[in-house]
């Protein structure tokens, strides 16, 4: 993929190794969903890394790339929306929150910040997933996946999803996608992270839960941590 001036091929390739995201939109809302794993080299560095922020109640976000870049851009866009929503009582769209984001990286394009994030989101359109560059890129599309483990969790993407599938279906295609991935991808493992964000709510699943879905599906469970 060719990138803006700022962010060169070797910046591209060092961004897409360490992680996998997945972003999907369903009939009822979207599905937000990350492994834990963070790597330093081929080192683990830790097992238990928050992949995944809420925004705010519409809105949710996963991160890829340096873990610096991408928790301060989740504190500037997440303070971002919260003042809008002050000021005009009423929450951002998401297609604003991710204009936002994108400009954000845009305006540092020539020092820009090592991140590649997801942005997910329900609003008054229905539910939308972006995929939105370091240098300011931002795509829509029905389902995204970022990160080096992209792509094994695309083929189980491609093949499994529909329009008209609900968060549940959704859900248990997202950890079938991040399970294909740790399978392959040495940088992606140690467990799950999931939300669901609709009309009503936004809700971070328990682990409890996460566990019997993978259950369900035949999924191994990850090993415990110490």
């Amino acid at each position: 993929m060719a990138m803006q001036s700022g962010v060169s091929e070797m910046d591209t390739e060092r961004l897409l190794k360490g992680t996998t995201t997945i972003g999907l939109v369903a009939r009822d809302g979207v599905v937000l969903a990350t492994e834990r794993r963070a790597t330093a080299g081929t080192m683990i560095s830790n097992k238990q890394t928050q992949k995944l922020f809420k925004i705010d109640q519409n809105i949710g976000i996963t991160i890829a790339g340096l873990v610096g870049d991408a928790q301060v851009l989740a504190r500037y866009l997440k303070a971002e929306v919260s003042l809008y929503r002050l000021r005009r009582s009423a929450p951002m769209s998401a297609e604003g929150a991710a204009t936002l984001l994108a400009n954000i990286l845009s305006g540092n394009r020539y020092y820009p910040y090592y991140a590649w994030l997801i942005l997910g989101g329900v609003d008054a359109k229905g539910g939308h997933v972006f995929s939105v560059d370091p240098a300011g890129g931002c795509i829509e599309d029905r389902f995204v996946s970022v990160g080096s483990g992209s792509t094994f969790a695309y083929g189980l993407l491609e093949e499994g999803y529909t329009r008209d599938m609900s968060t549940s279906d959704g859900v248990d295609l997202a950890l079938r996608g991040l399970t294909a991935a740790m399978k392959r991808d040495s940088a992606s493992g140690d467990g799950y992270l999931v939300n669901v964000i609709s009309v009503k709510d936004y809700r971070e699943l328990s682990e409890d839960e996460i566990n019997k879905r993978l259950k369900a599906l035949k999924i191994p469970l990850p090993p415990a941590l110490p």
